[in-house]
């Protein structure tokens, strides 16, 4: 099945095929679900405990309103909330790919003597009478032509 990966801002989901990645230069990858996400991190440098709309700082915000003891109750409920969302989407089925049996056939068919079959061949057809070309006399070889030397021109005295 497809993985599926958690913005690193806002800590959504990011569905196949949609989102970016950002990779700085000592190697971390930073996902992003939308444009705004990558904004805030890359180029306005916020930190997501500090966004409202961010999980983290839900996350940030309940720990602080309620206690630490909160926080496993908080982790269970987005638990529960994701398995909500997984059972809502229609689950991808794998398609079984005939290559697979066809892989599996291949030695018992090499272990199976192959049948020597004897073709016939077709009756000879009688051979067609071919004309046969007068040959034309060989003409004479022509001469080869020779080029003709270009004269050099008497350079010219340069005025002093």
């Amino acid at each position: 099945m497809v993985e599926m990966r958690v913005c690193s801002f806002c800590g959504r989901e990011i569905e196949p095929g949609t989102g970016s990645m950002y990779v700085k230069k000592d190697g971390t990858i930073l996902l992003f679900c939308t444009n705004k996400c990558s904004k805030n991190m890359i180029d306005m440098k916020r930190v997501p405990r500090r966004v409202t709309w961010t999980r983290a700082y839900a996350r940030e915000k309940d720990v602080r309103m309620k206690g630490p003891e909160t926080e496993a109750k908080l982790l269970r409920k987005e638990a529960k909330m994701a398995a909500k969302a997984a059972a809502l989407k229609p689950e991808v089925k794998p398609i079984e790919a005939p290559v697979e049996a066809a892989v599996e056939a291949i030695p018992a068919k090499a272990e199976e003597k192959p049948e020597v079959k004897v073709e016939e061949k077709p009756a000879e057809k009688p051979a067609k009478a071919k004309k046969v070309k007068a040959e034309k006399p060989a003409e004479e070889p022509k001469p080869a032509k020779v080029k003709k030397a270009k004269a050099e021109k008497p350079a010219k005295e340069k005025k002093a």
